[in-house]
């Protein structure tokens, strides 16, 4: 069962990132620079975000300062961002056992990282700067593997284990507290406009290479085996695999 972001105080997360970075720059010399200037030299989760964000996605087109620039301002004006990526980082630490702590998602997950560049191109897609969203977008699946419409509606508490290969489509909903593991596809059926993309409710776990297509639901609570092909509606709290998916066992 996917453990609830709110287990662990979301204001206790930067400080315990901040004193990792304190040791892991006393420990390992070879990275101390890296965290003095992308964890020490800033003064909360967001600032940092903005940091690392901006040189991750930097492009010839444009340069890590522009980048960071819009960054601190979406930041800075819109509302969720940060409580977001707390229960993010919490839903790392809490299901995956490759994260030690708080910092080695912050710094090192991709699946963190394409999550959080995923929240600032759907910021600036609701703001109707359509073009430098999709740049964003881009920018995410050349660097992180990772492709996120930046339409897309995902809630928090979301982890992207891996990450590799993960498609969420335009129309798509992903609900709280949902675990990815890598090369799941939320897809579409038709060429056609409109709702085409699935709708993940709150808790669900969807197996490495699942494939859910067209504007279905899948319940609350239920998981999707690996590898499997999911074409219809999934009831909540139900275990499903195979192609076409079946369910396989219930809660």
């Amino acid at each position: 069962m996917t453990k609830h972001a709110h287990s662990i105080p979301p204001e206790t997360i930067w400080p315990a990132i901040c004193t990792e970075a304190k040791r892991i720059k006393t420990e390992e010399p070879a990275l101390a620079a890296f965290v003095q200037g992308n964890i020490l030299a800033e003064i909360s989760l967001l600032p940092a975000l903005a940091k690392i964000l901006s040189v991750k996605l930097a492009s010839v087109e444009i340069t890590a300062k522009s980048l960071h620039e819009i960054f601190v301002a979406i930041y800075r004006d819109a509302s969720g961002l940060e409580q977001a990526a707390q229960h993010d980082l919490i839903a790392a630490k809490q299901n995956d056992p490759a994260a030690y702590d708080f910092l080695t998602p912050f710094l090192f997950f991709k699946g963190f990282q394409a999550l959080q560049s995923y929240r600032l191109a759907n910021i600036l897609w609701k703001q109707g700067r359509r073009h430098l969203a999709l740049h964003l977008q881009s920018r995410m699946s050349e660097h992180f593997g990772v492709d996120i419409h930046p339409a897309a509606v995902i809630g928090h508490g979301v982890m992207m284990d891996h990450a590799t290969g993960i498609v969420i489509g335009e129309t798509a909903v992903v609900e709280n507290d949902v675990l990815f593991w890598h090369g799941v596809t939320l897809g579409g059926k038709s060429t056609n406009g409109g709702d085409r993309h699935p709708k993940i409710r709150q808790g669900v776990h969807l197996g490495a290479g699942s494939t859910i297509l067209g504007p279905i639901e899948v319940g609350a609570g239920s998981r999707v085996a690996a590898g499997s092909v999911v074409v219809e509606n999934v009831a909540a709290g139900v275990t499903v695999a195979g192609v076409p998916a079946k369910v396989v066992s219930k809660s």
